[in-house]
């Protein structure tokens, strides 16, 4: 299971590489703010790979997004796909840990919900939770 989330992790990095060309102002410093998180994410959880004695999943020299993204908006929805997905990972990960392990992966969990609802403008009830409801819950914020 660990050594599958690196390269979950560099799906999201290709991903926000993609959107963060379609995005201006704030949110395009948004997007490079999101992307050194899981950069640095990622080599964390590499090492961590390496230390469990494992050895982390190369990173693919591109990968294909779950639609196009042509433009602000769709690039947008791409973000919060991101980020829901990676959160999905993250709570599996929340189920099967203990300790050190567990804890950075609820803190991880928790920074992804967070990015998520700040691309969607609301909330979902259960971030990362297949079962969850797709309609975002509005933020106090819109």
């Amino acid at each position: 299971m660990l050594t599958q989330i690196p390269g979950v992790t560099c799906v999201k990095l290709y991903g926000y590489g993609v959107l963060g060309g379609r995005l201006s102002g704030a949110r395009a410093a948004e997007a490079h703010d999101a992307l050194t998180a899981h950069r640095s994410r990622r080599d964390s959880l590499a090492r961590t790979v390496r230390d469990l004695g494992g050895s982390p999943v190369a990173a693919a020299p591109a990968y294909a997004l779950p639609f196009a993204v042509p433009d602000a908006s769709s690039a947008l929805r791409l973000a919060t796909e991101l980020e829901d997905r990676v959160a999905g990972v993250y709570s599996d990960l929340v189920r099967a840990a203990q300790g050190p392990l567990r804890q950075e992966a609820a803190a991880a969990l928790r920074e992804a919900a967070v990015r998520a609802v700040r691309w969607r403008g609301g909330s979902v009830a259960f971030p990362g939770l297949a079962e969850r409801p797709s309609a975002p819950v509005p933020s106090a914020s819109t």
